[in-house]
C-alpha cells in the first residue's frame, strides 16, 4: 500500500512539474509575441497624443508609417507635408558617388526640391512625389547615377502607394532632359539594376550612415 502511494505521489509530482514548465514556456512565448508589438503601440500612442510635437518629430516617432507596415492601413496619418519631410529624410543621407559627403552636404538635394501631392487620378490613397536635385557641376557625368540612387532608395523605403518623378533642376545640367528621361524610365532603371557593378555602387551610396 505504501509503495502504491509513493508511486502515485511521484506521478502527481511529475505531472505538476511538467505542467509548471509547460506554463512557464507558454508564458515566455506569449511575452515574446507581445514584446514585438509593444514598441509600435507606444510610438503610435505618442504620435496621436502629443500635439506639441513638430511634424518632423512626429514622423521620426512614427517610423512604422514609413517603413513597417506593408499593409498600409495607417496611411491616413500621413499628410503631404509629413510625407515631404519623410522623403527628404530618406534621400538626404545618400552618399555622393565620388566625394566623402552626403547629397545634403553638397546641396545636391534640398527640402524645397521635394513636392508631394495627394489624390493622384482622384484616388486619395495615392501620392505624387516629385524630387528635384542639382548636380554639383553642369557637366557632371554622375547625374544619372545620383538620380538612380534617389529613385531606388525611395522605392525601397516608401511602402505607400505613390508615383515618383525625379528630375534635375532646370538649367543645372547640360544634358538634363536626357538624364530625366533615363531615371524615370522603368525599363531602363530595371535594366541598370541588373548590372552587378552598378547595383553594388548604388547599394553603397544608399546605405544608411549608421550601418
Amino acid at each position: 500500500m505504501c509503495e502504491a502511494l509513493s508511486i502515485l505521489k511521484f506521478e502527481v509530482n511529475v505531472y505538476f512539474a511538467i505542467s509548471f514548465f509547460f506554463h512557464i514556456y507558454f508564458y515566455q512565448e506569449l511575452i515574446e509575441v507581445f514584446s514585438m508589438f509593444t514598441p509600435l503601440v507606444k510610438r503610435f500612442k505618442n504620435l496621436v497624443t502629443r500635439s506639441d510635437m513638430s511634424i518632423r518629430e512626429r514622423m521620426k516617432s512614427c517610423d512604422m508609417v514609413k517603413y513597417s507596415w506593408q499593409e498600409n492601413n495607417n496611411i491616413e496619418l500621413c499628410t503631404p507635408e509629413e510625407l515631404k519631410l519623410t522623403v527628404y529624410d530618406i534621400i538626404r543621407t545618400i552618399k555622393d558617388p565620388e566625394k566623402p559627403f552626403t547629397l545634403e552636404d553638397l546641396n545636391v538635394v534640398y527640402e524645397d526640391g521635394v513636392e508631394v501631392s495627394r489624390g493622384l487620378n482622384g484616388d486619395q490613397s495615392v501620392y505624387l512625389i516629385t524630387v528635384e536635385f542639382k548636380p554639383t557641376v553642369s557637366h557632371c557625368n554622375l547625374a544619372t547615377l545620383i538620380g538612380l540612387c534617389i529613385k531606388v532608395k525611395l522605392k525601397q523605403n516608401l511602402l505607400i502607394r505613390h508615383k515618383l518623378k525625379i528630375h534635375v533642376k532646370e538649367g543645372s545640367h547640360i544634358t538634363g532632359d536626357a538624364v530625366n528621361k533615363q531615371i524615370n524610365d522603368k525599363e531602363r532603371v530595371a535594366a541598370a539594376m541588373e548590372n552587378n557593378s552598378l547595383k553594388e555602387m548604388v547599394d553603397k551610396c544608399i546605405q544608411d550612415i549608421d550601418n
